[in-house]
């Protein structure tokens, strides 16, 4: 699979959508980031019906072009190709990252965690893209009892990955910290709150995208 990932990788959680005209709202956000550059974009929802993903994620497909953004999907593997996302990201509890590529094919994006402390035992051999290391510092978005990682671990993370392996920083990236995440070793960052929670999302991620390119 022929992708250059991008610096940022927001993770768009379905806990930020308003109930209240909920597709005008994310065809709105959709098109605003579209149009500022994002390339690449998860869509969590944990708790919603499957009804509400398919909705939610036909109305993003369309707002965020295939060809132009590639969508991931977090662990619904066996719904990728149905809704036409691009990719899925598997953990812990989720199909394997083999059983997901096998469902998605190799024409997809498959990404899954990677390691905290140290990387897990055999992940550089599964069949993914990327893998999420972490969390580099407390993160709200996401319950975990992993303990933090900081630039150390970031470091010693890349130490223990081959060179060209896709390490996505997770866990507590702000725009103060997300330079030095990068510049211990993590080929992007992903980012939840940070823009999400912002008052307008498209205008944090230009800021984001201007600190960072």
């Amino acid at each position: 699979m022929a992708f250059t990932f991008p610096k940022i990788y927001p993770i768009f959680d379905s806990a930020a959508i308003p109930q209240e005209n909920r597709a005008e709202f994310l065809r709105r956000l959709g098109e605003g980031l579209a149009e500022a550059g994002v390339t690449l974009m998860e869509y969590r929802n944990k708790t919603g019906s499957e009804a509400e993903l398919l909705a939610d994620a036909a109305v993003l497909r369309a707002a965020l072009p295939a060809g132009k953004v590639k969508l991931i999907l977090d662990d619904r593997a066996e719904l990728v190709e149905r809704i036409g996302f691009d990719g899925v990201h598997v953990d812990s509890g989720d199909v394997t990252p083999a059983e997901a590529r096998r469902i998605v094919g190799p024409e997809r994006i498959v990404g899954t965690f990677g390691g905290n402390d140290a990387m897990l035992p055999g992940i550089l051999q599964a069949p993914v893209d990327y893998l999420s290391i972490g969390p580099v510092y407390t993160t709200r978005t996401k319950q975990t009892t992993l303990p933090t990682i900081g630039i150390e671990g970031v470091r010693r993370l890349r130490a223990e990955a081959r060179p060209n392996a896709v390490l996505v920083g997770v866990g507590g990236v702000t725009l103060e910290n997300a330079a030095a995440i990068l510049e211990a070793g993590a080929s992007l960052v992903a980012v939840v709150g940070a823009i999400f929670r912002a008052a307008d999302p498209v205008a944090e991620f230009r800021r984001w995208q201007a600190a960072l390119s």
